[in-house]
């Protein structure tokens, strides 16, 4: 007699926690409400000359977002720190007039540390956006903001990012004082709700064949864009190169031959137009093109063109694991890589 199979299939850690993301923003933008105020007071009262940011993997990806929105709301530069400037050449920095904002899901990398402590001593304000509040980065910060993502267990960083874009948001409102997005923030949950029941199996039908392809985005969709790809070489093991869809018509379009993947986040602004635009540019040459937006292929929640990447990139996150898991892959252990990266 036949044996029946009973054991049940069991959810992702990834899945879990994309699924969390919704809670998590609601959770977070109570939590921090009056230490955003508050610091939301204080740059506007001694405004920063410059802002640096600090963060390594999906934490950067938010800090290309936050890049976008406060140069583009603000019209203060924004620049990347090196860490290794700190931790591996020890070199002094000037930081005056300057806020650090220091991204990390775990809070532990030394070469983070480092790069806190020396801009600290130079005179720069530290605000710190972690997951974990008790973390060493945490203890560092003149200001912490903890990302109230709870444990994040999946080596593949989703919730936590999703939430280190969401306090970027805030902080950038109660800065700049933009009531248009202000209110819009207030809907991010619902947003990100309703981009985790969307269908991109398209997606990852296409890409199931895949081992290098690109990914498209530009003004606020661009660190999403460089999210994404990392994603699919975590979870899908494609060599997935993200670009600025202006930078992308230079040398990059070379390579582009019949059948290359591209993956275009296109938002509800000039810039999404450009990135659409990009996308069927190269579907001429041969590319197999995936455009997410209200006109593209693949379906996106309606919201202000700043706060859609975020939602755009939950919908991306349930694909993505999906995709993983139609390769025979682990989207929660990928091999070679730990949950906490500590370089020095």
């Amino acid at each position: 007699m036949a044996v029946q199979d009973h054991s049940v299939v069991r959810p992702t850690l990834m899945s879990q926690e994309v699924t969390e993301s919704p809670a998590v923003v609601e959770r977070q933008l109570r939590a921090n409400q009056a230490a955003i105020a508050a610091l939301g007071a204080t740059l506007r009262r001694a405004p920063p000359a410059v802002v640096v940011t600090c963060a390594r993997g999906s934490s950067d990806h938010a800090a290309t977002y936050a890049k976008y929105l406060i140069e583009t709301l603000l019209g203060v530069p924004v620049a990347s720190a090196a860490p290794s400037v700190s931790s591996i050449y020890a070199s002094p920095v000037q930081a005056d007039r300057t806020l650090l904002l220091a991204i990390s899901q775990s809070g532990g990398s030394p070469d983070l540390l480092t790069t806190v402590e020396a801009h600290r001593a130079a005179g720069a304000l530290v605000v710190a956006l972690v997951n974990d509040p008790d973390s060493p980065l945490a203890q560092a910060a003149d200001l912490l903001l903890p990302l109230h993502a709870g444990t994040e267990l999946a080596v593949a960083a989703t919730k936590s990012c999703i939430a280190a874009m969401a306090a970027l948001v805030a902080i950038v409102v109660a800065w700049s004082g933009d009531e248009e997005i202000g209110a819009a923030l207030t809907t991010l949950p619902q947003m990100l709700r309703e981009a985790l029941t969307l269908d991109w199996s398209a997606a990852s039908n296409a890409l199931r064949p895949a081992d290098r392809m690109f990914v498209l985005g530009r003004g606020y969709s661009f660190g999403i864009a460089q999210e994404a790809a990392l994603k699919l070489k975590e979870t899908c093991a494609i060599q997935a190169e993200p670009f600025s869809s202006a930078e992308v018509r230079h040398g990059p379009m070379r390579i582009v031959d019949e059948g290359f993947p591209v993956l275009a986040f296109a938002t509800s602004d000039e810039a999404g137009a450009d990135v659409a635009a990009t996308a069927r540019e190269m579907s001429e040459h041969g590319a197999v093109a995936l455009i997410a937006g209200e006109d593209g292929d693949l379906p996106v929640v309606s919201g202000h063109s700043a706060l859609q990447p975020i939602a755009m990139l939950a919908t991306f996150y349930r694909m993505a694991e999906q995709l993983s898991l139609s390769l025979g892959m682990d989207p929660d252990a990928p091999p070679g890589l730990a949950k906490v990266t500590r370089t020095r």
